[in-house]
C-alpha cells in the first residue's frame, strides 16, 4: 500500500516548517486572530500549524477548509449564475476578519488533472466573480495592511509531474526535500536563516531604491529584448515586508525575488517564457508576449492558447503589468535546476513580470493615496496578478537612468550589486 504524503516526512521536519509559517511568514501576535486556508487533503499539516499559531499566542484560529474534489463538481455542474456570482456571505467574513485584523496563511499544492475536463472560461468567470466581490480584501493584501503567507506542500500528482521516473513515494520525497530546502526550513535553526536572508535583500533593496532607474532593459539568448519603464519614485521590496502597524513578515516561503511595479505604459518589446506557466489548473508551455506602450499586443503560447487568452481577457488592467521582478539563478532554489510546474517556485528561480494588479507597496507612500493617484503615478489595477518566469543563465539586466547611465545589475542570470 502507497504511503500517504505525511508519511514520507517525519513530524520534526513538519513542525519546523509549520513554525515557521507562523513565526516568520504571517508573524502572530498575541491575541491575533489566524485563518488558515487548506485543502482538506492537507488537514495534517494545517493543524500542525493550527498548533503553532496558538502557541505563538493566536487568540483563535480559524480553519477554513477546501476540497479539490468538490470545486471540480462545482465548476463541471453549477448552473451559470452560481458560476457568476460570488455570494455575499463570504464576502461578509472576509471583511469581519480583515476588520478583526487576521492573519491569512493559505496552503497549495498542484493537482494538475482536477479540472482537465473543466471549460476554461467557466473557470475564469468564477475567478472574475471571486475577485470582482473580494476586491477590497486583495487591495489590503496587496498594499500589506493585513499579512499573509503562502507555503506549499507536495501531491502525488504534482510530485509525479515532476519527477516522472521514479516510484510515486520516491517522487514525493524527492519533492519534500526540494519543497524544504527551497523554503530555507532544513537547517537547524530556519528562523534565523531567514533573518540572514532578508539582510541580503535588505542591502539590495536599498541599492535600487537609491539609484531610481527610468527603465530596467532585459536580454537572453531565448529571444527576450524587453524594455520596463518603471514610475518615478517606485520602490523595490521582497523578502520581509512590514504591514500598516509595522509588524514584518513574509507572503510567500520561499521567496527570492525583489520587485517592483513597472510603469503602466511604458514597457514595450518582447518577453519569452522560460518556465510554464500555471493557470486555473491549466499547464501553459511556451509564452511569448509582446508588448507595446505597455499594453499586451500580442501572444502565444504552443499548448494551452485558450487559457492565456482567458487570462489576459480577464479585464482591461490584465491587457498590462503590474510587477517586474528580479531574482538570480545563484539561490538555492534556482540551483536545484528543476521544473516545478508551480508559480510560487518557478517564478523565484527566475526573474519574471506579474501580469494585471500592481500593489500601491511599490511607490512611494503608495499605501495611502487614491485609486486615481495610483494611475496618474503609472500603476496598474485588474482584478489578478499572474506572473511569467523569463529568466534564464544567460540574462542580462541593464538599470537606465533619466541622465543615459547605465548600471548592469544582472549578468549571466546573477547579482552584480
Amino acid at each position: 500500500m502507497t504511503k500517504g504524503i505525511y508519511e514520507l516526512i517525519s513530524e520534526e521536519q513538519l513542525q519546523k516548517y509549520a513554525e515557521l509559517a507562523v513565526r516568520i511568514g504571517v508573524n502572530v501576535q498575541k491575541n491575533q486572530l489566524v485563518v488558515i486556508h487548506s485543502d482538506i487533503k492537507n488537514a495534517t499539516f494545517a493543524r500542525l500549524i493550527q498548533t503553532a499559531a496558538y502557541e505563538a499566542g493566536a487568540s483563535n484560529v480559524v480553519m477554513d477548509w477546501t476540497d479539490e474534489q468538490s470545486t471540480q463538481a462545482f465548476y463541471i455542474h453549477a448552473t451559470d449564475g452560481a458560476i457568476d456570482q460570488f455570494p455575499d456571505w463570504q464576502h461578509a467574513r472576509y471583511k469581519e476578519w480583515d476588520d478583526a485584523g487576521a492573519a491569512y496563511i493559505h496552503i497549495i499544492s498542484e493537482n494538475f488533472n482536477i479540472f482537465k475536463n473543466v471549460s476554461p472560461e467557466r473557470i475564469s468567470r468564477f475567478q472574475k466573480a471571486f475577485r470582482t466581490k473580494l476586491e477590497d480584501h486583495d487591495a489590503m493584501i496587496r498594499s500589506h495592511k493585513v499579512r499573509w503567507c503562502l507555503l506549499a506542500v507536495p501531491s502525488f500528482a504534482w510530485a509525479t509531474k515532476v519527477f516522472p521516473h521514479v516510484s510515486k513515494e520516491e517522487a514525493v520525497q524527492l519533492l519534500w526535500q526540494a519543497i524544504l530546502s527551497g523554503a530555507r526550513a532544513v537547517g537547524t535553526n530556519p528562523i534565523k536563516d531567514w533573518e540572514k536572508h532578508d539582510r541580503a535583500f535588505e542591502s539590495r533593496k536599498t541599492f535600487l531604491n537609491d539609484h531610481q532607474f527610468a527603465a530596467l532593459y532585459f536580454t537572453n539568448s531565448r529571444g527576450t529584448d524587453l524594455v520596463v519603464g518603471m514610475p518615478k519614485n517606485h520602490v523595490f521590496i521582497g523578502g520581509g515586508v512590514t504591514d500598516k502597524k509595522g509588524i514584518s513578515f513574509f507572503p510567500n516561503i520561499p521567496t527570492e525575488e525583489i520587485f517592483s511595479a513597472p510603469h503602466r505604459n511604458k514597457v514595450n518589446g518582447k518577453l519569452v517564457a522560460t518556465k510554464p506557466l500555471v493557470y486555473g489548473g491549466r499547464v501553459i508551455y511556451d509564452v511569448s508576449l509582446i508588448f507595446q506602450n505597455g499594453r499586451i499586443k500580442d501572444y502565444d503560447a504552443a499548448t494551452g492558447q485558450d487559457a492565456l487568452q482567458h487570462l489576459i481577457e480577464t479585464d482591461e488592467g490584465s491587457h498590462y503589468l503590474g510587477e517586474i521582478a528580479l531574482v538570480s539563478n545563484h539561490s538555492p532554489l534556482a540551483q536545484a535546476d528543476m521544473l516545478f510546474y508551480n508559480t510560487l517556485f518557478d517564478e523565484n528561480t527566475a526573474c519574471h513580470i506579474g501580469i494585471g494588479n500592481a500593489s500601491p507597496s511599490n511607490l512611494q507612500y503608495g499605501s495611502n493615496l487614491s485609486g486615481e493617484a495610483l494611475k496618474e503615478a503609472g500603476l496598474n489595477t485588474s482584478l489578478l496578478l499572474v506572473n511569467v518566469a523569463f529568466g534564464t543563465e544567460d540574462m542580462k539586466v541593464i538599470g537606465m537612468k533619466e541622465d543615459g547611465t547605465e548600471v548592469l545589475l544582472l549578468k549571466d542570470g546573477d547579482f552584480q550589486f
